[in-house]
């Protein structure tokens, strides 16, 4: 979560100095549900994260400098410099790039369960997260109902931050709670406060051995506040200032931090050199993508990444 929280912060620091080209979503506010989506899958499942889901990018073994070397343009990037900010990946590894449209990331994680289902691949379950937004789309609607037919081993988590972009949730949708959707397309489904690291750790852990069991897609529905705009772009002056200052306002990496001096597991002083720890290792990764050169474009093919030379696992960029 620490580490989400910095390098997004770098990242928006970056983009302020124009040292970034394109936009900067951050996952300020959103690092508890992520961590907890990430750490929660194994080797061979499958991560379709959201544009806020650094910090389950980051638990789920996506290296730093595969983001910063996206984010800043470097040709060593797992895009080839053919991206500039959230649309990375390794799907060889389970780590899929992300759509922007994001309800259509779940047909995407539904067709990689299917071809491991046609695989004899047993044990193996796709997780994604898309906002409340996305649960209007069409997209959504017919690949929970295919996930649902299917009995496949999906988690759809809804990170339920109350506003899709600026529109609020009482414009989106007239059922009590997102979850009751769940009941009309036949899949299990929990809620879960999306501030509470442990809370989310216990759900989302639930919901991926049901669906690793064989009891089909299981809806996660967290309930939390974006604390920031929807990109750096945003000043996010349409939120509520009430909500802010209700429970869904907490700041989930504070809460986490005193549950830590709470219990007495550790005490600020290991916080303390945690938190110096991660700004330096952020600070060497950004220093080292500086010093790599950008792509030529006079030399530069701009062919696809399918081709030999730009395929996944090819190392000499």
């Amino acid at each position: 979560m620490l580490l989400g929280r910095i390098l997004d912060e770098k990242f928006a620091s970056l983009y302020r100095g124009g040292k970034i080209h394109g936009g900067v979503f951050i996952g300020r506010g959103q690092e508890a549900l992520s961590v907890a989506i990430g750490s929660s899958l194994r080797q061979g499942d499958v991560f379709a994260p959201l544009i806020r889901d650094l910090a389950g990018r980051l638990s789920f073994g996506e290296p730093i400098l595969d983001a910063v070397r996206n984010y800043l343009g470097s040709p060593k990037g797992p895009m080839r410099s053919r991206d500039g900010n959230v649309h990375r990946g390794r799907p060889r590894e389970g780590l899929l790039p992300m759509i922007s449209h994001l309800g259509a990331m779940i047909p995407v994680v539904n067709g990689v369960l299917m071809a491991h289902r046609f695989k004899g691949l047993a044990s193996t379950v796709g997780a994604t997260t898309i906002g409340d937004g996305a649960t209007s789309t069409g997209a959504f609607h017919e690949a929970l109902n295919q996930a649902a037919i299917e009995k496949l081993p999906l988690i759809l988590v809804v990170a339920n931050n109350q506003y899709a972009y600026s529109t609020p949730t009482t414009r989106q949708f007239a059922c009590k709670s997102i979850l009751d959707r769940a009941v009309g397309y036949g899949v299990a489904g929990a809620e879960t406060d999306g501030t509470n690291l442990s809370d989310c750790l216990a759900v989302i852990g639930q919901a991926v051995q049901n669906a690793r069991a064989g009891n089909g897609p299981q809806l996660i529905v967290a309930s939390l506040l974006r604390l920031c705009g929807h990109g750096e772009h945003d000043d996010a002056g349409y939120i509520d200032p009430e909500l802010k200052q209700s429970p869904l306002g907490r700041d989930c990496l504070k809460l986490a931090a005193q549950k830590i001096l709470d219990q007495a597991w550790s005490d600020q002083a290991a916080l303390d050199r945690w938190q110096a720890s991660t700004v330096q290792q952020v600070e060497e990764a950004v220093a080292t993508v500086q010093r790599e050169a950008g792509p030529d474009p006079y030399q530069e093919e701009w062919c696809a990444l399918a081709c030999d030379r730009l395929r996944e696992g090819f190392e000499d960029v």
